[in-house]
């Protein structure tokens, strides 16, 4: 089974590439969804995110903002998040990838906003790099509720630029030119990935501690 990441910098039009990855019949495994589910109401992250950070739950809802608001710009805080967080989303992209791997799927897809930061690419087969103009990302990003151009700056002062991004990536996926290129480019880079050889189940030793790295506060 190949595994192949896919992210790209803020703005650049990753869920869009996912939800068509997930038309062409191709496994995704969603980081950020993860995340959303551990830490819902009822969610296993919740009492440990409450010990670590008081008062960011309130009636057994996570008040997002005052997390993010907690995290942002402190690597101290963000590491305490972090440490939470990972293991648990790392057990998720396990078992997605187990059960894949029992279905004889050729070729899986782990949609993760920060893997090269967190220097993810060493456990993947190959990386999806989505990338438009500067301006439409800009575009996009303010067109958000609650986003602003300081936001914004300290965003991107955390992910890797995305003309490295773009150096590393197996495939590079415009987003700004409509939905059919984007859509074209996808299908080229899976037809050409799913050729890529193959693994086994289980995985090997650096698959199984593959967890990506997220920060879905300091996104926010």
């Amino acid at each position: 089974m190949v595994i192949v990441g896919l992210t790209g910098s803020i703005g650049m039009g990753k869920s869009t590439a996912a939800k068509m990855l997930r038309q062409m019949g191709v496994p995704v495994y969603d980081a950020d969804a993860a995340v959303h589910q551990l830490q819902a109401p009822g969610g296993i992250a919740l009492p440990p995110i409450e010990a670590a950070f008081p008062d960011v739950v309130k009636n057994g809802v996570l008040d997002r903002q005052a997390l993010g608001a907690r995290v942002f710009g402190n690597k101290e805080a963000l590491r305490k998040l972090e440490a939470i967080v990972h293991p648990l989303v790392g057990q998720k992209q396990r078992a997605f990838l187990k059960r894949a791997a029992q279905r004889g799927v050729p070729l899986v897809v782990l949609d993760i906003p920060l893997l090269f930061e967190g220097r993810g690419e060493r456990r993947v087969d190959g990386t999806l790099v989505v990338t438009a103009p500067g301006f439409l990302q800009h575009r996009r990003v303010m067109a958000r509720p609650g986003m602003t151009r300081e936001k914004l700056a300290g965003i991107l002062r955390q992910q890797v630029p995305d003309s490295i991004k773009r150096r590393k990536a197996t495939f590079v996926i415009p987003t700004g030119m409509g939905i059919a290129p984007t859509r074209a480019a996808l299908q080229r880079a899976v037809d050409r990935l799913k050729r890529l050889p193959a693994h086994s189940w289980p995985p090997h030793p650096w698959r199984e501690k593959f967890t990506g790295h997220l920060a879905p506060a300091a996104r926010k």
